[in-house]
């Protein structure tokens, strides 16, 4: 996260980690002792995080001054460079004790939620990468992870403040680090009833006011119910299909039996020539009796 404040705004003989962490905004930073910086075991794997790391780590330990230090690059690169070791800092003995004193003035702020009535807070970073986030406030009460208060942002000169510091400079073990070591400083839990119960004219809201209108979901009974009235109904309407078609077959196969044509001819008859075949048919009927008779008298 980018630092913008101006190193000119401090004096030339103040040094420059009691410069950094008194810039406005960064009261969540602790000074972090020359000695532990000078070793270069601490510093290990840091080199490739940063551009210029001779000159910002010579820039940081005062070895050269602000007018040897114009490069304002020079001057973002130490800050990132300071967060980096602050983070290792914080959770050695040394660094746990300085931010111990400043965990006890309240200097981190105190918890917005109500209920955790001013609790102190401590800082945190969601992720130990440079760049990722921007650092927040642990509350061991709630334990939840706030933004800092917007008032602790700001700076004289209008930048980010405490809202550009990188979440990196404090790393994500500190708060819980900070917590295990100082086990009497862990508060009490929440209580259950603790909740805040919203109430309209003195009386309760129920969870379903707050609820959207969204139809329900057929269950798998009705869902297989569904399925068989639909299956029952396509059977009906298959059956009743065959039945109209097999009755609409039946005049046309006795008109052809009738007439002796159909398939033969493959013309469908007249109805004139349909009771012509029949009256024909009559008369040989007619005959065949008449015949049949007059053998019989013979």
């Amino acid at each position: 996260m980018a630092y913008h404040e101006d190193s000119s705004v401090s004096g030339h003989d103040e040094p420059w980690i009691q410069w950094f962490c008194g810039l406005k905004g960064h009261e969540m930073f602790c000074e972090v002792e020359r000695s532990y910086i000078e070793d270069g075991f601490n510093l290990y794997g840091l080199r490739a995080c940063v551009s210029n790391f001779s000159d910002c780590l010579d820039l940081i330990l005062d070895r050269i001054g602000p007018d040897d230090s114009d490069d304002s690059h020079l001057t973002q690169n130490a800050c990132t460079l300071y967060g980096l070791i602050h983070a290792r800092y914080i959770i050695t003995a040394h660094g746990l004790d300085a931010m111990y004193n400043k965990y006890a003035a309240k200097e981190f702020g105190t918890c917005p939620l109500v209920q955790c009535s001013g609790q102190p807070v401590l800082p945190v970073g969601l992720k130990d990468e440079i760049g990722s986030d921007t650092a927040k406030i642990f509350c061991p009460k709630c334990q939840c992870v706030y933004h800092p208060p917007v008032v602790r942002h700001r700076s004289h000169h209008g930048s980010a403040g405490i809202a550009g510091v990188d979440g990196a400079s404090f790393g994500t073990t500190f708060p819980h680090l900070f917590l295990m070591t100082f086990s009497n400083l862990v508060p009490d839990p929440l209580p259950a009833n603790s909740s805040y119960i919203p109430r309209v004219f003195g009386f309760r809201v129920h969870s379903s006011a707050h609820q959207k209108n969204v139809p329900p979901s057929p269950s798998p009974a009705s869902q297989a119910a569904g399925s068989s009235s639909k299956r029952n109904r396509i059977s009906a309407t298959s059956h009743n299909a065959a039945e109209a078609l097999g009755s609409a077959s039946v005049p046309q196969k006795a008109s052809d039996e009738a007439t002796g044509t159909g398939k033969q001819s493959g013309k469908i008859p007249s109805v004139d020539e349909v009771n012509k075949a029949n009256q024909s048919k009559r008369k040989g009927d007619n005959g065949s009796a008449d015949s049949s008779a007059k053998r019989i008298k013979r």
